[in-house]
């Protein structure tokens, strides 16, 4: 059961987790960001989410219990049959022979206490309250495999593809998926997830059942459905439940057929807050001292799909507010940010980066986001912007943070321009979190930390090491990870870095200085983050090999 903001504000007051000035404040600001107020206090890390549910738990008079680190076997859970746990949002959290916890975030069904009596009747039965999000996660239980599931759909010889379009897109959402990918093969087609940035098959589709299952996807995306031949992108609006979903779909033709790609923009990919994204506090610092100048550019670099679209949807989330004007030209525009004027770039209509760019800045925004830095033009108008008094933030392709700028440079753009232009550049990279629900320690010598990392000795002293990993669980679906964490690597325009821009330098040049003064590199950042728990050695060692130049 969702909690209205002013119900939970009441909550809150009544149980002295907040004082009334604190959440007038609160309300204020979250006001002002568009958010819900439980966003905003596990944001500013005023409350987390375990001390949101136990005051809620206390306003219902019931014990709380978080099933996101909690989570009970599969096989308990499957003891309230599927249709009574949906319908009485009901989990079995713990049992023995005399007694047993139920948890459920509707406590106030009035048929509530009747059904579980007559569910069990020799047995004491206790209620506990968890969040609605932790319960729709222990249903996950009830899923049925998707072979399973497109054998009953198919066996029914009706709505074969819309409805397995449903079911691939329903496991999508419940298992957090970024991407799904429909891959044909001779006589079957694989249906793979990508889930934290790695790749899991989902199941097959019998090859015959695929062509319908292409036309329907065109049609949504409203995509010729006679083209056989050549790549075509579009945009579907599902609907799941009482959620909206928006995808990219991006059509390929392969020797098997033809290949799709689904990019899923669902809420749960929207984790804009800074904090939620690894920064370690000296690192959102940074980030946010340079965001608070009136003017100048921040650049986020990375590869494809290591989070910098992310990284500046939050910073424009913390800028936001009704005293600034903020617009963005985009491709395509991701989320929908309430108070941002979001532009999509149309080739069509000759709408392109710079021409966008440049009608953008006889509006006089106070902040401009610029989807992507892709040629001279767009770099060109992008610096003049943030020399005539805009904040520009904006993604870049490069390796480092240090290409960066030599990059620029041979794009054209003058040294003097870009010194006095930039005020920060970072480079990033997503790595698995472990599952904090499997998380264990683990001591090992260095010598075996040497056979995954030849260099060790550069990043661990002392002959016994501290490295942690995830066992497996239920939560992480055995994985032993669960969510992504940011790796970051900042240069900072110092007055050094300027006046060194100016004598257009090489990036070993750049980030030899930039080492001098403090940053960190992408891996040594990642090694700070393998010893604090947050990460597996082998993860970091998959995103972010530690490059030759930086010592």
């Amino acid at each position: 059961m969702d909690i209205k903001d002013k119900d939970l504000q009441k909550i809150l007051l009544d149980g002295n987790y907040l004082e009334a000035k604190e959440l007038t404040k609160a309300v204020y600001e979250a006001n002002l960001r568009h958010s819900s107020l439980s966003d905003y206090l596990i944001e500013e890390e005023l409350l987390n989410e375990d001390l949101i549910g136990q005051a809620i738990a206390e306003f219902f008079k019931l014990p709380y219990v978080d099933l996101n680190t909690q989570l009970p076997p599969k096989d308990q859970i499957l003891k309230i049959s599927e249709e009574i746990a949906k319908k009485f949002r009901l989990v079995l959290f713990s049992e023995n022979k005399n007694s047993l916890v139920l948890t459920t975030d509707t406590p106030t069904n009035i048929n509530l206490m009747s059904e579980i009596k007559t569910l069990f009747p020799k047995q004491k039965i206790s209620l506990a309250y968890s969040l609605s999000k932790d319960v729709n996660e222990a249903f996950g239980a009830y899923r049925k495999t998707l072979e399973t599931r497109f054998s009953k759909i198919i066996a029914a010889e009706e709505r074969v593809a819309p409805e397995i379009i449903e079911e691939i897109l329903a496991d999508a959402v419940d298992f957090k998926t970024s991407d799904i990918h429909f891959e044909p093969q001779d006589k079957e087609v694989v249906v793979r997830f990508r889930i934290d940035g790695v790749m899991q098959e989902a199941g097959r589709i019998p090859k015959e059942y695929y062509e319908n299952i292409i036309n329907r996807l065109k049609i949504q995306a409203r995509l010729r459905i006679d083209e056989h031949y050549a790549a075509q992108d579009g945009a579907i609006r599902f609907k799941q439940g009482s959620r909206l979903i928006d995808a990219r779909l991006s059509l390929v033709p392969t020797l098997d057929g033809e290949k799709i790609v689904l990019r899923l923009l669902a809420d749960y990919m929207r984790s804009f807050a800074l904090a939620d994204l690894g920064f370690l506090p000296d690192e959102q610092k940074i980030v946010e001292e340079a965001a608070k100048k009136p003017f100048g550019m921040i650049l986020v670099t990375g590869p494809t799909g290591s989070g910098k679209t992310t990284t500046l949807y939050a910073l424009i989330k913390t800028l936001n507010n009704p005293h600034v004007n903020i617009t963005t030209i985009e491709d395509p525009v991701e989320f929908k940010i309430t108070g941002a004027n979001q532009i999509q770039v149309n080739p069509q209509t000759n709408l392109t980066f710079a021409k966008g760019l440049k009608s953008i800045v006889r509006q006089d925004p106070d902040i401009i986001l610029v989807g992507e830095i892709r040629d001279q033009e767009t770099a060109e108008i992008a610096v003049n912007a943030a020399l005539t008094g805009h904040l520009l933030l904006s993604t870049f392709h490069a390796n480092d943070a240090a290409t960066s700028i030599p990059r620029l440079i041979d794009m054209g753009i003058e040294p003097f321009l870009l010194s006095s232009t930039l005020n920060l550049v970072v480079a990033q990279r997503l790595a698995r979190r472990i599952c904090e629900n499997c998380r264990y320690s683990k001591n090992v010598s260095l010598s075996e930390v040497e056979k995954t990392l030849t260099n060790a000795k550069k990043f661990f002293s002392g002959k016994n090491i501290t490295l942690y990993q995830g066992k497996g669980c239920p939560i992480c679906s055995g994985t032993g990870y669960k969510g992504r964490i940011g790796i970051f690597e900042f240069i900072n325009l110092t007055p050094a870095m300027q006046a060194l821009i100016l004598s257009h330098p090489s990036s070993q040049q750049i980030w030899e200085l930039a080492q001098k003064e403090g940053s960190l590199s992408l891996f040594a950042d990642g090694i700070n983050k393998v010893k604090n728990g947050l990460t597996t050695l082998e993860e970091l060692i998959r995103v972010a090999n530690p490059p030759y130049d930086k010592k």
